[in-house]
């Protein structure tokens, strides 16, 4: 071992205050140009072994390193309007609600502009001075649907006063969806999970659908007051009359047992898809249902661009995704499984059910038919809000 390795070593191992004492030692014992040596071989300055010779000669320290205000100073005590103006090309975004701000403007730019200003900072101390004035590095977040519908709040309140209702009646509120169609087979599912060192799931490169095992659309239920879901995963299309059908199958299964008194049932969805506002066939659907179950149902559609607000979305089709996350839906019975052992930490609780029917696309309601639904539509956006009775009621 050479004297620039020992160094180095010792560097590595030493407090900053033993560094110095051992820097100080050493070019007293060379003697004669002492200093030079050593400053030559452990890359430390001059002003250092000095500094240590001079420390060597008093009793030495113990416990605290540094006197009380030692150490570099922040660069932000140093140039006192810096953060002024670093805070004035930020333009803090985000939720006003929140503590956390955050900034796109990426390293380079911001030292290139404080660099016009006049200040002198490198990208490593502006990376630490945004994370300790709370910022953080964000992509965009899909939040924003479309153009906001000028009766949006309204709408809002009109179902949450509907909700209260039926809530005081004791009577079931449902939001329901259908979630994003899956593909069976052994293809990558985003997210990510703990593993063993070394072991990785192993799935295809490509989603193609000509080399799936089919695919899977989950239409959820999820009841409101008793904070459970019903999953009826389909194998065909997303229609209305599949969307029914999973009303049904939940009404037949757990609904009708939690509310066996109930005459009444409030469903909340969004506006578009197989349980839109202008789907015919949902209403035609709806009237079968509401014709064998006796129930009389209440439909209150959420305002356009708004359907990420659905209660469904939140507090049963994120939790399923959580509990899926990483792993490849190799088979039907795999997505059941997955779908039924989704839980949280509120005691949500899930069914999920396999739908083999077929749901053809394409099928027409003509405007008797549509004349014949026993359909009352509300003063208030009779569109989005309306009740359909029991056929001769």
């Amino acid at each position: 071992m050479n004297s620039k390795q020992q160094y180095a070593i010792l560097k590595e191992t030493l407090n900053e205050y033993q560094w110095r004492i051992y820097l100080g030692t050493e070019a007293k014992r060379i003697g004669f140009s002492g200093q030079k040596q050593v400053s030559l071989l452990s890359g430390a300055d001059p002003k250092t072994i000095r500094r240590g010779m001079l420390e060597a000669e008093k009793p030495l320290l113990v416990g605290r390193i540094r006197l009380k205000g030692g150490g570099r100073k922040k660069i932000q005590d140093k140039d006192s309007t810096l953060v002024k103006d670093l805070e004035k090309v930020l333009e803090p975004k985000g939720d006003p609600m929140s503590i956390l701000q955050w900034t796109t403007k990426s390293l380079t730019n911001l030292v290139f502009f404080l660099e016009s200003k006049k200040h002198t900072i490198k990208r490593t101390a502006l990376r630490k001075l945004l994370i300790g004035l709370g910022f953080s590095l964000k992509g965009n977040k899909k939040n924003i649907e479309g153009k906001s519908h000028p009766d949006r709040d309204e709408q809002f309140k009109h179902i949450k006063k509907s909700c209260e209702e039926f809530e005081k009646q004791k009577d079931p509120i449902i939001s329901v969806d259908c979630k994003k169609k899956e593909l069976i087979g052994n293809f990558k599912n985003n997210g990510k999970e703990w593993q063993a060192k070394g072991k990785n799931t192993i799935v295809n490169v490509y989603d193609f659908q000509s080399i799936a095992d089919g695919k899977a659309a989950p239409y959820g239920i999820y009841d409101v007051i008793n904070n459970s879901g019903f999953v009826n995963v389909g194998i065909d299309h997303d229609t209305a009359s599949f969307a029914v059908e999973s009303i049904r199958k939940w009404w037949n299964k757990a609904g009708k047992i939690l509310y066996p008194t109930s005459k009444e049932l409030l469903i909340t969805s969004d506006g578009g898809g197989s349980n839109g506002v202008r789907n015919k066939l949902w209403k035609k659907e709806l009237q079968n249902f509401v014709n064998e179950s006796k129930l009389t149902i209440t439909v209150n559609h959420l305002p356009p661009a708004t359907s990420k607000w659905n209660k469904i979305e939140h507090k049963l089709f994120s939790y399923i995704s959580i509990n899926w996350r990483n792993k490849p839906l190799t088979s039907l019975e795999m997505v059941i499984e997955l779908i039924s052992h989704t839980t949280s930490k509120t005691g949500l609780k899930v069914e999920a059910v396999l739908d083999q029917n077929k749901y053809p696309i394409g099928i027409k309601v003509t405007d008797k038919e549509l004349a014949l639904i026993n359909i009352q539509r509300n003063e208030w956006h009779g569109e989005w809000n309306y009740t359909i009775r029991p056929q001769g009621c």
